[in-house]
């Protein structure tokens, strides 16, 4: 994973991990690190943010990747742009296989588990960073803001409104057009 060099680092030596013992592990950026994600992530400000975790041997070779992330995040109304604040809490997983084979595009399916090559080094920071923007809400919304219908037309036009959008809004209309008053079948 090829990460942004203005991002946080912490990396570990799959080396020492590979068949020996648990390495636990706490990433927790301080106030400018939290700043240079924010902005990576458009999140307004990332007041806390901690990912923890532990690297575990599998078997002689393999590495899994446990970790719980936890943060408070403010990003824009997805409406009003006014400032939400989200608090977070999340696990991850993650296999690290030293043999691992690449599914051939004709094989891809939904993985069974997060899964892939062994590197050299394993940055946690890159990995709770990718969590965090996964568990980041799609469309946070302030309280009180609702979606309410804009309607665009040009000067002295009929304007588009979402039921004219909806193209099967008409057919029961149409369908009693249809019918013939002295006609039982219909």
């Amino acid at each position: 994973m090829s990460q942004d060099p203005s991002l946080p680092s912490q990396s570990y030596r799959s080396a020492l991990v590979s068949g020996r013992k648990p390495l636990r592990f706490t990433f927790a950026p301080d106030a400018a690190a939290r700043a240079a994600i924010a902005t990576a992530l458009d999140l307004l400000e990332l007041p806390e943010f901690t990912f923890k975790g532990e690297l575990l041997p599998q078997g002689r070779t393999d590495v899994l990747l446990k970790a719980d992330l936890t943060a408070l995040v403010v990003q824009p109304c997805s409406l009003t742009l006014a400032p939400v604040r989200s608090k977070l809490a999340d696990s991850t997983e993650v296999r690290f296989v030293h043999d691992y084979v690449e599914p051939a595009a004709d094989e891809w399916e939904i993985p069974v588990d997060d899964s892939g090559p062994l590197p050299e080094t394993i940055d946690v920071a890159a990995i709770g960073i990718e969590a965090l923007a996964l568990a980041l809400p799609l469309y946070p919304r302030a309280r009180g803001a609702e979606f309410t219908e804009a309607v665009f037309a040009a000067p002295g036009e009929k304007p588009l409104t979402s039921d004219d959008l909806k193209p099967f809004a008409g057919l029961a209309a149409l369908a009693d057009k249809l019918k013939k008053p002295d006609d039982p079948k219909v």
